[in-house]
């Protein structure tokens, strides 16, 4: 049985070496390693170039090899497709950041539902926290968003200038507004573009 070893780092500056060597003192021989540099860990597993080549290359009942959890994908959702798919095809899945741990073993699926569910508790509580602040603040009477590119008698102007015949496109260039915002302000009952 071959093993497999894959590393990612984010920027062009960073290496994976680290992960490589990191690998190797677990006491694994790594047959082929795939590497991917400068690839963001927002880029879904299957999209990444080496990690492709590797998927094509690895054959049934192999062993892959990781540091860590999220080079195996994004995201919970693609981290457990990515699983499923190498499970599918008995290839044991090893991440050293969790104890070695096949995550294609009945306990390692185990492990790898448990830290998917801590993973959405955590967003939730990250969107929970966002919008109780954001309430605070509007109660507090602070104004949320983005700056008003434009004040109450500047929009009257423009109203009446299009009124009088100034075309959108013109009143767009006097303003530096874009024309949509020249359009908005000119709709029924608008506060701002």
């Amino acid at each position: 049985m071959a093993t497999f070893a894959y590393g990612r780092v984010s920027t062009t500056e960073q290496t994976t070496e680290n992960q490589k060597l990191e690998i190797q003192a677990a006491g694994y021989t790594i047959d082929f390693w795939f590497a991917d540099e400068g690839v963001s860990g927002s880029t879904q597993a299957s999209q990444r170039p080496q990690f492709s080549k590797m998927l094509d290359k690895i054959r049934d009942g192999e062993r892959l090899v990781v540091t860590k959890l999220d080079r195996l994908g994004r995201d919970a959702q693609d981290v457990g497709a990515t699983i499923k798919a190498l499970a599918a095809r008995r290839i044991e899945v090893i991440v050293l950041q969790l104890g070695k741990l096949d995550l294609t073993s009945p306990a390692g699926k185990l492990m790898l539902t448990m830290l998917a569910a801590m993973a959405e508790m955590e967003r939730d509580l990250l969107i929970e926290r966002t919008q109780a602040g954001l309430a605070r603040a509007k109660a507090e009477g602070k104004t949320l968003g983005r700056p008003s590119k434009t004040t109450p008698a500047m929009r009257m102007e423009v109203q009446a200038k299009y009124a009088e015949g100034r075309t959108i496109t013109e009143l767009a260039k006097e303003y530096s507004l874009s024309r949509g915002s020249i359009h908005n302000l000119l709709k029924p009952g608008s506060v701002d573009p």
